[in-house]
């Protein structure tokens, strides 16, 4: 049996760098990860490559094997997050992502780095929210309705108060005394002001709104957003659960990290259009279009603006280079 020691050894032998968990948490700062996202997204929408689908196995029910390969632009690389997410028995609807983000060298091809993909996904996947909401939310938005107390909901919260002043942040869970507990934990940890809600309709009419839940049915309702807000859709990243209704879908400027991968993956979409609700010309465009001036985002102060995150592998591997970057 390997030891801790021995594994130590045999990762110093190694002539790239590995960024266990510990250390993607310690170096990957949420304003360097940021610019890295939005620069990744511009030119993942701007450069025309052809970007390969996620591919994912099921391997035995509730247990996801997925291997996402990719490349990013000037200066080149690529690369691919090969991780595994098994839902937990105990807690219905969650699921933990397991595995590593590998970086090659364009040249050599030789493997150039690789990370700890739990880690690297939750705060990469909380930057790229936050780059959408800095093009697609109102400059006068302060407040953030939160939906869901998990990793996903901490690093968002950091996140996203990079973008935009947060003058109160509410937060819906289906577990009350989760979501109390994470309020006093996060309100402590970040001093923001946050403030647990029992009905999801209060979160709902903030100014951003945000999902980040393990549902598999529809949580927030259209109904409740306000005119003028914008959501960032996260929790689900394949076809299948649903957070948001389709009226919600309907009425909003639908924008996507990737249009391939929406048409493919993105399930409230793909309800909405298996009801006739929509039509493929419903996603307006990609992040990296409106970054890049391709597209326009918000069009008026009263329109609700829609992100939908499904994750792309280009976040992983910009995160990953900056990591190097920093030494």
């Amino acid at each position: 049996m390997t030891s801790r020691r021995d594994a130590d050894k045999v990762r110093g032998m190694a002539d790239f760098p590995f960024f266990d968990h510990d250390a993607v948490v310690a170096a990957l700062d949420y304003p360097g990860c940021i610019a890295a996202v939005r620069e990744a997204m511009q030119r993942f929408s701007s450069d025309g490559v052809d970007q390969p689908l996620r591919q994912i196995v099921e391997t035995a029910p509730g247990k996801l094997f997925a291997l996402m390969p990719g490349g990013l632009g000037a200066p080149a690389a690529f690369g691919a997050k090969v991780i595994t997410a098994f839902s937990d028995p105990a807690r219905a609807g969650r699921s933990a992502h397991r595995g590593v983000v590998i970086l090659f060298d364009p040249d050599s091809g030789a493997v150039a780095a690789i990370g700890d993909a739990a880690a690297i996904t939750d705060i990469r996947t909380a930057c790229a929210s936050a780059v959408a909401t800095d093009a697609l939310a109102r400059a006068d938005a302060t407040t953030l309705g939160l939906f869901g107390c998990g990793a996903l909901a901490a690093s968002h919260l950091r996140a996203l108060a990079l973008v935009r002043p947060l003058s109160e942040v509410l937060v819906w869970g289906r577990d009350a005394a989760r979501v109390e507990a994470f309020v006093a934990r996060e309100a402590a940890a970040t001093g923001l002001p946050l403030r647990a809600v029992a009905d999801p309709r209060a979160a709902a009419a903030c100014d951003i709104v945000t999902t980040v839940t393990g549902a598999t049915s529809p949580i927030l309702l259209g109904e409740w957003v306000r005119a003028g807000a914008h959501v960032n859709i996260v929790g689900s990243s394949h076809a299948g659960p649903v957070e948001v209704d389709t009226a919600l879908v309907v009425r909003s400027r639908y924008i996507a990290d990737s249009r391939r991968s929406a048409l493919a993956a993105a399930a409230e979409f793909l309800v909405a259009k298996a009801d006739g609700a929509v039509g493929d010309d419903h996603i307006a465009g990609e992040i990296g279009e409106v970054l890049a001036g391709m597209v326009p985002g918000r069009e008026s102060a009263e329109q609700v603006t829609l992100y939908k995150s499904l994750g792309h592998v280009v976040q992983d591997l910009a995160a990953l280079r900056y990591l190097v970057a920093r030494g």
